[in-house]
């Protein structure tokens, strides 16, 4: 009974600090557990949700499953992507809301977002409370119906009567950006769905779009799974080396993909393999 009354005040701190933040890496971050085999199916990923605000991330976060929300939304519900010879894609929750967008610019050009890449206010990105991040969203204008496909790699906002942060080019091919707000719909869509518009921006930023398969802190894991595609008659992948301080991933990727009909083959050649869940992922050129 003494515990709780100690740890009462501390919670009604937590909560008021909670409650004044503006534009901050907050609420509802879903920070994956990073398995060694991220592709194995038998494992099992692990979201904490963090509560309390928390400083912009200063390491990419690698959210692998895009079928999860964290929220109170009610207006979505589940739904997996299958074509004429089975399924591939990971399962992907329905999300269609409606509501006030804002944008953000100037102020935040060239500092990190919660995905710990630099924000550009002339790319095609967005804030969002809930959906995964990063993760890809069509968003309309319901005033003049225009759209633009948005990669959702930021936390916010954190106006209580909005429901996304456009970056300035977004909301300007959808004309918001004189007016500052807009009603518009938010539609979540699959990484595949914005596959052209992926492959656009990775060409003006001189990157080529990958699939990724795995990403492993062991190289002999990394081997393992290239040797055992290879073995399959399937092209053979590379291994990217990716350091981040004192840590060091072997991703095992293939490609360049010059197509979703070509991508959507090869998932699925991939996950009679028993390769399920891999991701689109842009990486820059090697020369």
């Amino acid at each position: 009974m003494k515990k709780i009354i100690i740890l009462l005040p501390l919670i009604l701190v937590l909560s008021a600090c909670s409650s004044n933040q503006i534009k901050t890496s907050e609420a509802s971050i879903q920070t994956p557990f990073i398995s060694h085999i991220a592709s194995s199916p038998k494992i099992k990923q692990q979201l904490i949700t963090l509560k309390a605000p928390q400083k912009r991330l200063d390491s990419i976060v690698a959210v692998k499953d895009r079928s999860l929300l964290n929220g109170n939304d009610a207006e979505y519900e589940e739904n997996k992507e299958t074509d004429q010879d089975g399924s591939w894609f990971p399962s992907i929750t329905q999300y269609i809301k409606r509501g006030l967008a804002s944008w953000y610019g100037p102020g935040f050009h060239g500092k990190k977002t919660a995905t710990g890449e630099v924000f550009n206010m002339y790319e095609m990105t967005a804030a969002h409370k809930t959906l995964p991040i990063p993760s890809y969203a069509e968003v309309t204008n319901l005033k003049n119906h225009k759209s633009v496909i948005v990669r959702i790699n930021d936390r916010g906002p954190y106006v209580n009567n909005r429901v996304l942060d456009l970056s300035y080019a977004a909301a300007k091919k959808i004309g918001i950006q004189s007016q500052g707000t807009g009603k518009v719909e938010i539609k979540a869509i699959s990484p595949l769905q914005a596959l052209s518009q992926i492959q656009e921006t990775a060409e003006r930023q001189n990157k080529s779009v990958f699939l990724e398969l795995g990403s492993f802190e062991s190289h002999n894991k990394a081997l393992k799974l290239q040797d055992k595609i290879a073995a399959n008659h399937l092209p053979e992948p590379s291994i990217r080396t990716s350091k981040h301080r004192k840590n060091t991933l072997y991703k095992v990727q293939m490609g360049p993909l010059n197509s979703s009909k070509n991508t959507e083959k090869l998932g699925y050649q991939l996950a009679k393999l028993g390769i399920k869940d891999p991701q689109i992922v842009t990486e820059t050129r090697q020369n």
